[in-house]
């Protein structure tokens, strides 16, 4: 039903789509207002905006705690890409479930090569999922190690600039202003991982979305189920991780924000194993909470990792 109600939403608005979008022919952007940008999800709308600054006004399709992998566009949504001047996908196959995010584009008018539709983790080393039937599929979650979010913040900074090279050097400031923040913040992260014992840097969590985290700060990657859109929390699935858990003395669990705890609350009755906190992975917290920003988010993780595992 979900399918059915989708497409018959995204068809509802083609025509109007088609209608009111701008034709781009060189891929920038007539500069009479604020540019107006669409983004997946709010990681991604965060960057865009610490990038974009006052030239642009940022949006994000998935709201605040859900989860991007199957998100369900409105009608508004498919107008908003219709409208927008510019849009930024995470790719990796974040946006891949139910192609929900092809079918929008498609209809939305803006499928073509010239159209300003960018990828804002080009040029990312994707790490591969190893289980089911997404075995070799990119892992999306490369956000999660802030060197690749200096990549997304270049790109945005790059993208910007192509689509509304007057104001080249407001990106650039922006830009640069807020890689340096970025640089800061891998460094303390690296600084809070040293205080960790190496045989406690077991990270379990209940979907596999720290690979590209764990590999860029020295933790051992644990998990119920490696992504959001396949079976969660099975039977084999809860054995696997705790005997992982049992067999390396692991000191606490994590949980996070954007899924149902139960399966990790199941987890830890059955090792006496503590949850320790939630973490964030596929979206900030609601504006004016701990984590609201991409930056914040990441630190909360840390800080909340860095006492589960030394307490």
């Amino acid at each position: 039903m979900k399918k059915i109600l989708f497409m018959t939403l995204l068809f509802s608005f083609a025509i109007l789509a088609g209608c009111s979008g701008e034709s781009e022919t060189d891929g920038t952007a007539t500069k009479e207002k604020n540019l107006q940008i669409v983004t997946t999800y709010s990681v991604v709308y965060d960057i865009v905006q610490n990038v974009a600054g006052e030239q642009a006004e940022v949006e994000s399709l998935a709201p605040i705690g859900s989860d991007p992998h199957q998100y369900d566009p409105l009608p508004a949504d498919v107008q908003a890409v219709t409208d927008a001047d510019a849009v930024f996908y995470n790719g990796l196959n974040l946006e891949a479930g139910n192609s929900w995010f092809r079918k929008m584009i498609q209809t939305a008018g803006k499928n073509g090569k010239k159209d300003p539709v960018f990828r804002i983790s080009e040029g990312v080393e994707a790490k591969l999922l190893e289980s089911g039937g997404h075995k070799g599929d990119k892992d999306p979650h490369a956000w999660l190690d802030v060197q690749n979010g200096i990549t997304y913040a270049k790109n945005a900074r790059d993208a910007l600039i192509k689509i509304d090279p007057e104001n080249k050097q407001a990106y650039q400031e922006n830009a640069d202003a807020y890689i340096e923040k970025l640089e800061k913040l891998d460094e303390k992260i690296k600084q809070k991982v040293a205080d960790i014992p190496e045989d406690k840097r077991y990270l379990v969590t209940s979907e596999g979305a720290f690979k590209y985290f764990s590999a860029a700060y020295d933790f051992e990657a644990a998990y119920i189920w490696e992504i959001n859109d396949e079976n969660e929390g099975t039977p084999d699935q809860i054995k696997s991780v705790v005997d992982l858990i049992e067999n390396n003395n692991v000191p606490a669990l994590f949980v996070e924000t954007s899924v149902d705890p139960r399966s990790m609350e199941t987890v830890s009755d059955e090792t006496g194993i503590p949850i320790a906190a939630e973490i964030f992975t596929d979206s900030l917290a609601k504006p004016g909470e701990e984590g609201d920003t991409y930056i914040e988010m990441l630190e909360w993780n840390i800080n909340k990792i860095s006492e589960g595992l030394t307490n």
